[in-house]
C-alpha cells in the first residue's frame, strides 16, 4: 500500500509540473493541425499538443503587456525552440571577421523612410528555406536578385541550391550555415550563379551541378560594411540596394507575428549570429525606428514573410556582418 500511495504522490506531482491541456487547448491545437496539414502518431499527438500549449500560453501572455511587437500561432507552434533551432538556423558557428569594411558611407542626407518593393520590380517574392539551415542562401540570392533588377532592370529568382551544393570552398557550410559575404565571393570567383528555374532547390546537399554557359547572374567585388556600422547600413539601403545581414534568433523571435521586433533575449555580437536575412528598406512607427527585413520561411509567418526589427541599436547583433555585391 505505501509503494502505492508513493507512485500515486509522483505521478501527481509530476503532472502539476507542467500545464495540462484543457479542452478548449485541444481544440484549438486540432484547428492549427488542420490549417497545417499536421498528422501525428497518437504518441506524437500528445507530446506536440503539449509542447503547442505551452507555446500558446507564452504568446498570450506576451501579447497582454506592453511591447511593441505581438506573437502568434505559426508553422512552427508544435516545436520546442531547440527543435526549432536544429531545423531552420545555422549549426555551425560563423566568423563574421569577413566584415572589416570596404563600404564607404555617403554621410547622406537619407531619407526617413525606404522600401525597395515599393520603387519597382526589385524585389523577389518570398521563398521558403524549408527544415535546412540554408538561410545564408536566401539572404545571399535575395540581395543578388535585386542588386541585378536594379542595374538591369530584370528581376530574376537565382538558385540558393547551387550555394548550399557548390560553395563549401568558401567557409560555408550548406544546410549548417554560411555568410552572405562568402557566398558573394563564390559567385564571384567561380563567375556566375544559376537561375531557380535551372537549378531548383531541394533543401538539402547534393553534388555540385553548376554549369557555366548556364549562368545568370555576376558578382563583380563584395562590399563588406564595417562591423556594428549601422549607419553604413542605412547608407546603403537609401542610396544602393537591398542589404544582406545576420542576426541572432532568440525563442521569441520563433513566434513573431508583427509589429517591430526587439528583444532582451539576445545578445549583439558577431559570434552569435544564426540566421541571414535581407534588410530591404526601413522606417519609423510611433517614434520606434525599424528595419523591413525579408525572411526565408514562406510569406505565411510574420508579415508576409516580412519582420520589422528595431534600428538604431544594433539589435541582436545585425549590424555584425552585412554585405552587399556589385554587379
Amino acid at each position: 500500500m505505501m509503494n502505492t500511495n508513493l507512485l500515486l504522490f509522483a505521478l501527481l506531482s509530476a503532472a502539476s509540473a507542467f500545464h495540462l491541456p484543457s479542452e478548449g487547448d485541444e481544440f484549438h491545437f486540432k484547428s492549427w493541425m488542420a490549417q497545417h496539414n499536421r498528422v501525428y502518431s497518437m504518441k506524437e499527438y500528445y507530446e506536440r499538443l503539449q509542447i503547442f500549449t505551452e507555446n500558446k500560453k507564452r504568446i498570450d501572455k506576451h501579447n497582454e503587456g506592453n511591447h511593441t511587437f505581438t506573437m502568434g500561432l505559426n508553422q512552427f507552434s508544435d516545436m520546442t525552440f531547440s527543435e526549432f533551432r536544429k531545423s531552420f538556423l545555422w549549426s555551425e558557428p560563423q566568423n563574421c571577421s569577413a566584415t572589416k569594411g570596404n563600404y564607404f558611407s555617403s554621410n547622406g542626407p537619407h531619407p526617413d523612410s525606404i522600401d525597395w518593393r515599393k520603387k519597382g520590380n526589385y524585389v523577389t517574392d518570398v521563398k521558403n528555406q524549408g527544415s535546412c539551415g540554408s538561410c545564408w542562401t536566401f539572404s545571399t540570392t535575395g540581395c543578388l536578385e535585386s542588386v541585378t533588377a536594379i542595374s538591369t532592370g530584370k528581376l530574376v529568382p537565382l538558385s540558393e541550391q547551387q550555394l548550399v551544393d557548390c560553395a563549401q570552398d568558401f567557409n560555408n557550410h550548406g544546410c549548417n550555415g554560411g555568410l552572405p559575404s562568402q557566398a558573394f565571393e563564390y559567385i564571384m570567383y567561380n563567375k556566375g550563379l544559376m537561375t531557380e528555374e535551372n537549378y531548383p532547390y531541394t533543401a538539402f546537399e547534393a553534388t555540385c551541378a553548376y554549369k557555366p554557359e548556364l549562368a545568370a547572374a555576376f558578382v563583380k567585388e563584395v562590399m563588406n560594411i564595417t562591423a556594428y556600422d549601422e549607419m553604413g547600413m542605412v547608407d546603403a539601403v537609401a542610396t544602393r540596394n537591398p542589404v544582406s545581414l545576420a542576426f541572432e534568433v532568440t525563442s521569441d523571435f520563433m513566434l513573431y507575428s508583427q509589429g517591430v521586433y526587439t528583444s532582451t533575449e539576445c545578445h549583439k555580437t558577431t559570434d552569435k549570429v544564426n540566421h541571414a536575412v535581407l534588410a530591404v528598406g526601413y522606417g519609423q512607427d510611433s517614434g520606434t525606428p525599424y528595419w523591413i527585413v525579408k525572411n526565408s520561411w514562406g510569406s505565411g509567418w510574420g508579415i508576409g514573410g516580412y519582420f520589422l526589427i528595431e534600428r538604431g541599436k544594433n539589435m541582436c547583433g545585425l549590424a555584425a556582418c552585412s554585405s552587399f555585391p556589385v554587379v
